[in-house]
């Protein structure tokens, strides 16, 4: 299905009674900014891999996760009815007990400054953890080079959405991390749009166009501010973890599903 095709499908009917700015949010391409790079996962089969790098491995990642992270696997990741689809799976893989993948576009396609969107239905259930977030092309140490969350969501405390930003000054290690917190009663049963705008002086997080978190750059150094570098986009559904895993792992809810229909990223023309 076309970009154009799939824009008409969504478009909200003539008249409707909106109310809310979840029930009616804009899917088509912002003609205010120029289209940079996108993936509309309209092929079958594995996620291009001219864009998806894959972090692999059951390591933990540094929040203690239980899943292990597979490469050019199907059953974990794949491109289906114009989605990408990550998958979490209740299976052995080595020392790990679940299965899932971590997409990310390092080496393959970072930017500095613009808009990122993600159009998304997210998994359900205790123990889920998906995300949609970015990092440093060139990071040398965590929190330093700088992390931003446009959208996490744990399965323990359905519907509520998170965004974050991670420095040196600001971190989750210290309890200094700058974060927000909107409650989206559906996300888990219709696709949504989660949206950042970076600009040198802030950095806006939306979802279906309603802000919810703003980070601004007042105190001018890296410290504060390590958003003035290219940072690269990951896609990844963690199964535990310190935050995820805080009330436990519901066996029952395998395998889980987190829909991505898009990622657009915009520069201002």
């Amino acid at each position: 299905m076309n970009l154009k095709v799939k824009n008409l499908i969504r478009i909200c009917a003539a008249g409707a009674l909106v109310l809310s700015v979840f029930n009616c949010a804009s899917n088509k391409p912002d003609t205010g900014r120029k289209l940079i790079w996108s993936d509309e996962f309209n092929g079958k089969g594995l996620p291009d891999s001219l864009k998806w790098n894959y972090d692999t491995g059951g390591s933990g990642f540094g929040n203690e996760e239980a899943q292990f992270y597979t490469k050019n696997r199907l059953e974990n990741a794949r491109m289906e009815k114009g989605n990408l689809i990550i998958e979490a799976r209740k299976e052995n893989r080595e020392n790990s007990k679940y299965t899932s993948a971590r997409l990310l576009t390092k080496g393959k396609f970072a930017f500095q400054y613009g808009t990122v969107e993600v159009r998304a239905k997210l998994p359900k259930g205790r123990g889920t953890w998906p995300a949609i977030w970015m990092m440093s092309e060139n990071m040398k140490k965590w929190p330093d080079d700088g992390e931003l969350d446009i959208m996490e969501h744990v399965g323990y405390n359905q519907g509520y959405i998170h965004a974050s930003v991670h420095t040196k000054k600001y971190n989750h290690i210290q309890g200094t991390q700058k974060t927000d917190t909107l409650f989206v009663k559906d996300a888990s049963e219709k696709f949504h749009v989660y949206k950042a705008d970076w600009t040198p002086e802030k950095i806006d997080v939306y979802i279906d166009d309603k802000k919810f978190f703003t980070y601004e750059n007042k105190e001018k150094n890296n410290e504060a501010w390590p958003f003035n570098r290219p940072y690269f986009i990951i896609l990844n559904l963690a199964v535990g973890g310190f935050w995820g895993g805080k009330e436990g792992i519901d066996d029952t809810i395998f395998p889980q599903k987190y829909y991505i229909d898009y990622v657009r990223v915009y520069q201002n023309k």
